[in-house]
C-alpha cells in the first residue's frame, strides 16, 4: 500500500510540475509579445479560438447531464 500511495504522489508531483512549467511558458511568451507589440495582434486571432473551445466545453458539460454524448444527440438516438 505504501508504495502506491509513493507512485500517487510521484505521479500528482509530476502532473503539478508540468503545468507550472506550461503556466511559466505561457507567461514568457505573453511578455515578450507585449514588448514587440504584437500582443494585440495575437489576441484577435486566439479570441475566436477561445471562444469556440468554450462553446464546446459547454456542449460537453451539458451532454453530461443526461448521459447522451454529443454524437448521440445529432443521430436523434
Amino acid at each position: 500500500m505504501e508504495t502506491y500511495l509513493n507512485l500517487m504522489l510521484i505521479r500528482f508531483g509530476v502532473v503539478v510540475g508540468g503545468l507550472v512549467v506550461l503556466a511559466l511558458l505561457v507567461f514568457a511568451i505573453a511578455v515578450t509579445l507585449k514588448r514587440k507589440g504584437r500582443l494585440d495582434e495575437v489576441r484577435q486571432y486566439a479570441d475566436p479560438v477561445v471562444k469556440a473551445g468554450l462553446r464546446a466545453a459547454a456542449r460537453r458539460l451539458e451532454g453530461g447531464k443526461n448521459g447522451a454524448s454529443w454524437s448521440r444527440r445529432q443521430d436523434g438516438r
